[in-house]
């Protein structure tokens, strides 16, 4: 059975919420969590409930910007060709497609290369830059890597080629050697927003661009929110903390779904199952549409995505977007596969506390499909994970981590045992010889057993407030959910409900569920537990308890004249018995 997750109680600060309250208008669940998430002062509470485009940074505040645009614009005019080098994933595709579609608006013209995972791997490659000289390119952009890239930038520059960098991930100490280097975490960077992913970064410089271009500030206007649509995709699927310009672009960028133009937009969405006109929450994006805009990269190849996004056709834009949903159900399979082997594995020899960190390695597992597992092995274990797959003599693969350790310091301190790696503190990538893997596996092992301890592999939930069923009600509940987009740095606002009776017996539905009533303040709501049934003993008929739920919205509930929302259920402790 899993370790059970420790609660994170915050201490009440009932001034700070009663003041955000009157200035905003809103009653006090919001109020609390907005509080205790660090938006006590009004203004900033009301930034944050209320963002606005205009409230996006200045782009030329990251370093090198005005050389990067200056050299853009006048490529653009100059009509010299363009490269622009991406990432196979849904932040490098959309990358290119933002640059692409900006740099055409402008009267500008580009082609792209994107790097096939299974035999290119991830980076830039100096045979395509030779292939990019040959064919007459002058300008390389690269979206969403190349700032480890230093090799191969020099080589650009014997060949005659400027090269911008484009990038959010971590540099190595000395940034390479390019006309520009656009990355928020180089250390130089005073822009402000550390977490803009590639796409964010690529959005910067489309807006930069046309500055440069003097474009009319409606036109202008115009394309940012276009766009929007396309970095909210990316920003989602990347993972990055949903606050400051993040959560300008996905909070805008989702509302602008609700209106699609572009083919390959309305395609997708159709297939993830969104009728035209909704606006998906960034939890569906994440759940729904992203793994099918991945499944390109990782089982074939990315470039079906940016035709996808860039075809004026809507019979193209529907195959491409059926066949990424096919993919994406050969990809659920195979990596079903391998965490069924792994656990298996786990069974024979379980994990226990002296291990601080686990390395699986098995060959010819799908590299498609190895972040994903990781992120399910870090989910079910509470502590960093790589998954690799043999092939011919190399292992390679991905890793995922806990918030308390950083990934590519660990890699950093035994560089020397691999052929390349890169990533940032959350998920990294390496690749190495095979006979290596158990020694990776023992030093990465000991360099997390010196920085980790057995609490840190206990999961533990973060309440935001606390609250009792006489404050949910319509309005309070909607104030909740306007603090979306949900998502990592910002999520689902969960509130412990003290001393709660359950009324009647739990009612198991569709085996691993669990539908429970309770009694708080006086009133009786029903509170929905997915994957509860192995715990429905806790449940028993006038039991006192102690739960953590969250509000959710609800459309079926809405749709039979109900209240548009639910309340779901996260944890249960009896009466009392919190830490």
């Amino acid at each position: 059975m899993r370790k059970r997750a420790r609660w994170l109680v915050p201490e009440p600060d009932a001034v700070s919420a009663s003041a955000v309250c009157a200035a905003l208008s809103i009653q006090p669940p919001a109020a609390r969590v907005l509080v205790h998430r660090g938006y006590g002062d009004p203004e900033a509470a009301r930034r944050f409930l209320r963002p606005e485009v205009s409230d996006l940074l200045d782009p030329y505040r990251l370093a090198d910007m005005k050389p990067a645009a200056a050299r853009l614009k006048k490529a653009i005019l100059g009509g010299e060709n363009i490269l622009l080098y991406g990432d196979y994933d849904v932040d490098g595709t959309c990358s290119i497609v933002i640059l692409t579609k900006a740099i055409e608006l402008a009267g500008g013209k580009s082609r792209f290369h994107v790097p096939h995972r299974l035999r290119d791997g991830y980076g830039m490659r100096p045979e395509v830059i030779e292939e990019a000289a040959r064919q007459g390119v002058t300008l390389v952009i690269s979206v969403d890597t190349g700032i480890r890239a230093g090799e191969v930038v020099r080589l650009a520059s014997k060949l005659g080629l400027d090269v911008i960098i484009t990038d959010h991930h971590l540099p190595e100490e000395e940034l390479p050697p390019a006309l520009a280097v656009l990355n928020p975490n180089r250390g130089d960077c005073p822009y402000p927003d550390k977490n803009l992913c590639g796409a964010g970064v690529a959005f910067k410089l489309m807006q930069a661009m046309m500055r440069e271009l003097e474009w009319p500030l409606e036109k202008t206007r115009r394309v940012e929110e276009s766009f929007m649509k396309i970095a909210a995709l990316a920003t989602v699927a990347d993972v990055v903390p949903l606050q400051g310009e993040n959560r300008i672009i996905v909070r805008h960028g989702l509302e602008g779904l609700r209106k699609l133009n572009n083919p390959g937009l309305r395609a997708i969405m159709k297939v993830s199952g969104f009728e035209e006109g909704t606006v998906p929450s960034a939890g569906s994006v994440a759940f729904r549409v992203a793994p099918r805009i991945n499944a390109a990269g990782r089982m074939a190849h990315a470039e079906d995505v940016i035709r996808m996004f860039l075809t004026a056709e809507d019979t193209e834009a529907k195959e491409i977007a059926e066949r990424l949903n096919d993919l994406n159900q050969e990809r659920q399979q195979t990596e079903a596969d391998i965490v069924a082997k792994i656990l298996k594995e786990c069974e024979d020899a379980p994990v226990t506390d002296d291990q601080a960190a686990l390395v699986f390695c098995g060959e010819g597992w799908h590299r498609g499909v190895l972040g994903i597992v990781a992120s399910r092995l870090v989910e079910r274990f509470c502590r960093p994970v790589f998954v690799l797959g043999q092939e011919e003599g190399q292992a390679q693969g991905s890793g995922r981590t806990i918030a308390p350790f950083h990934l590519l310091d660990a890699l950093e301190s035994m560089s020397a045992l691999f052929r390349r790696f890169g990533g940032h503190r959350m998920a990294a990538g390496l690749s190495m010889d095979k006979e290596r893997v158990d020694e990776f596996r023992e030093k990465f092992k000991l360099y997390a057993s010196q920085r980790l301890t057995p609490e840190d592999f206990r999961p533990h939930l973060e309440i935001d407030a606390e609250t009792d069923f006489s404050e949910a009600n319509d309005q309070s509940v909607a104030e909740i959910l306007s603090l979306a987009p949900f998502g990592n740095g910002n999520p689902h606002p969960v509130f412990l409900i003290r001393n709660a009776e359950v009324v009647g017996e739990p009612n198991v539905f569709k085996e691993p569920h669990v539908r429970i009533r309770l009694r708080s303040a006086g009133r009786v709501l029903s509170v929905t537990a997915w994957r509860f049934a192995e715990r429905v003993q806790e449940f028993r008929p006038g039991a006192r308890v102690d739960v953590a739920v969250t509000f959710e919205e609800d459309q079926y509930s809405a749709a039979r004249g109900y209240s548009p929302w639910s309340v779901q259920l996260k944890d249960v402790r009896p009466a009392g018995m919190l830490e």
